[in-house]
């Protein structure tokens, strides 16, 4: 591919592969996510590729630099969010997804539906008796709107040339050619979009600030270190569209004058690093990254910067002193890493996940992002859906929509016809939401308002049979092995509290325990150094708040109501139905069973340690658990 001169040049290359992409008569898109990668998807790939050219049948494995009727195009793309099924495969222009494929399935794909037009009916979703062969009427799609995983599960996530085919670079060559730095600034200024990473800080602010600033150099910094536990939003935007960020950051750079951008990445996150890496080196051999870019005076080069998979890295003084070559640890604020930021230089810091929105906005406009979920929070926002429901995987919706819509129309309601019993957003910064919030809207306002926060995006769905105290408890363990320890209010706090929790859990809760955890929490969310510190309490907060009566039964009867907590268990033998065959007795390491042959045995809770062990022994299955 030869290096662009000039934007005709772009403009000329753009129409040569999108002629390309559309003569393909067929598409094979196979999820090469990092879930569906670890089911088999690549072996499916390569398979499918080995059988088209076993018929000796025309395919292409990259886009054609020239348009050729008659091909089909096979691709590993990004993730297509419903991980509960992969690995996945999309037939195009049918539109028709096939789930939990395995390697016996290709042949017929190829014999059926490549060469037959034909629907194979065990692949395809089926819910209450009904099929969905084609991807958008599946209830798990139906109500989500995707713009930043627009092209995940479209295009080959490592190919520039299919990036270009729909569209790519355009936004930034309208940026470069057709606006100056104060349009860009107001064009997102005006459409209000709200940083992704979790505190929803406008961006056309954080832009103008970085921008009225006369320091030079000045800096573009991507943030794709995602720590929440079960968050992998900005894995799959990076791993399956790197492109459509990039061209996002190189948007932020003209805009505040930035000739340098750093992607920091979690080390644990290889297959985003290996495709930043590509997209990258695609981008500079074209010339749309490096110096006088398609014939411009704008200069700017991309370097990857990988973290240690620290969560204090997550914030953003943090992130910086790391790329500095520092320990990854927060420092007070103001200034503001718009004016001191990257080597105390003026620098933009922004999730991949708003770096993505960029070139949208910018193409299609301020209003028509605005029309997209409530003025106050436009846009879409894309979660980490997991826990006690259906559909596992990555979605996203509009702004607004209902907690209710999320947890029944998209995740598919609660496994097993279990009831729902609460939700958590926004991971170790977040809270607990309930039924009673089921109707609320999903936006920043919205929940700030009920206690909660949307964070980086994870929800956890939780069915009755989940404890809620020690839901807390392990949403503090995670903060308190996470905290850098630079302030005494994250270090020591945080670890008082989760004695409490622990304490609790295990049945040796006190008086007055429910009161110094609030005290506490007052205590760190007032005087924490950084937002991940002030924020720790937060999933504590919530379940008192919401849960008072689950920490009183721990606490005053000993009892945890969901019967989950293993040392607040109890076992005991179901006397009609022990044979007195003295296997539990053996299998006990405690000797808390006692009886005789031929007769019913029983346990002495006082010495039982609640391992389980006599559980298993029982040849009846006579010992039972009692909350």
């Amino acid at each position: 591919m030869p290096e662009l001169k000039d934007r005709e040049e772009l403009q000329q290359m753009r129409a040569k592969y999108e002629r390309s992409f559309q003569a393909e008569q067929k598409k094979i898109i196979v999820c090469a996510g990092t879930g569906c990668v670890s089911a088999g998807s690549l072996e499916i790939y390569q398979r499918l590729i080995n059988l088209l050219e076993g018929r000796n049948m025309p395919c292409a494995v990259e886009l054609k630099n020239e348009p050729e009727a008659g091909l089909t195009g096979i691709k590993r793309s990004g993730c297509h969010g419903f991980c509960e099924m992969g690995p996945l495969v999309l037939i195009e222009p049918e539109g028709c997804l096939y789930l939990k494929v395995k390697l016996e399935d290709c042949e017929e794909i190829i014999e059926k539906t490549i060469v037959k037009n034909e629907i194979i009916d065990r692949l395809v979703y089926t819910k209450d008796g009904k099929l969905y062969s084609k991807r958008l009427d599946i209830p798990f799609y139906k109500k989500q709107k995707r713009l930043a995983l627009e092209h995940c599960g479209q295009i080959n996530a490592l190919s520039i040339k299919e990036y270009l085919a729909i569209g790519g670079y355009r936004a930034f060559e309208k940026a470069l050619f057709e606006m100056s730095a104060d349009d860009i600034v107001q064009v997102i200024s005006e459409s209000n979009l709200r940083g992704r990473g979790g505190a929803g800080f406008p961006t056309g602010r954080k832009w103008a600030e970085a921008k009225r600033q006369r320091a030079i150099p000045k800096y573009i910094i991507c943030n794709g270190d995602e720590g929440d536990p079960g968050a992998f939003m900005d894995r799959s935007v990076m791993e399956g569209d790197p492109h459509r960020m990039i061209e996002g950051m190189m948007i932020g750079a003209l805009a505040c004058g930035a000739s340098e951008g750093y992607i920091y990445v979690r080390a644990e996150y290889p297959l985003a690093v290996s495709r930043l890496g590509i997209a990258i080196e695609q981008a500079k051999k074209l010339g749309l990254l490096g110096e006088h870019i398609l014939g411009s005076d704008f200069n700017f080069n991309l370097t990857i910067s990988r973290g240690a998979g620290a969560f204090v890295c997550g914030e953003g003084s943090a992130l910086i002193s790391s790329i500095e070559g520092k320990r990854g640890m927060p420092r007070v604020k103001p200034p503001r890493t718009a004016e001191h930021g990257l080597f105390n230089q003026p620098t933009v810091l922004n999730n991949v996940e708003t770096f993505a929105a960029v070139p949208l906005i910018i193409e299609q406009g301020a209003a028509w992002y605005k029309s997209i979920g409530p003025e106050t929070s436009p846009g879409t926002k894309a979660f980490a859906l997991t826990g006690n429901i259906a559909n596992t995987g990555l979605i996203e919706v509009p702004m607004g929509i209902k907690l209710r819509d999320i947890v029944f129309d998209v995740g598919g309601g609660i496994p097993g016809g279990g009831e729902f019993k609460a939700v958590q957003v926004g991971g170790p910064s977040g809270g607990c939401l309930t039924a009673e919030h089921l109707d609320l809207p999903m936006d920043f306002d919205s929940l700030k308002k009920a206690g909660a926060m949307i964070g980086s995006g994870g929800l956890v769905v939780m069915d009755e049979k989940t404890c809620m105290v020690e839901i807390a408890r392990y949403f503090m363990n995670f903060t308190q092995n996470e905290s850098c320890g630079k302030c005494i209010p994250c270090r020591e706090g945080t670890k008082l509290m989760l004695g409490i929790l622990e304490r609790i859990v295990a049945g040796e809760g006190r008086a007055g325990d429910i009161e110094r955890l609030l005290e506490l929490a007052d205590t760190i969310s007032s005087t924490a150094l950084c937002g991940l510190g002030k924020t720790a309490p937060s999933p504590v907060i919530s379940t008192i708040r919401y849960f008072r009566a689950e920490y009183e039964a721990h606490i005053n009867e000993k009892h945890c109501p969901a019967g989950a907590c293993q040392k607040l268990k109890k076992l005991f033998v179901d006397d009609q139905l022990c044979i007195g065959c003295t296997k539990c007795v053996k299998a006990c390491p405690v000797g808390a069973i006692s009886g005789e042959k031929k007769v019913a045995h029983t346990i002495d809770s006082a010495k039982c340690i609640k391992c389980g062990a006599c559980v298993g022994g029982c040849p009846k299955k006579a010992i039972k658990t009692a909350a």
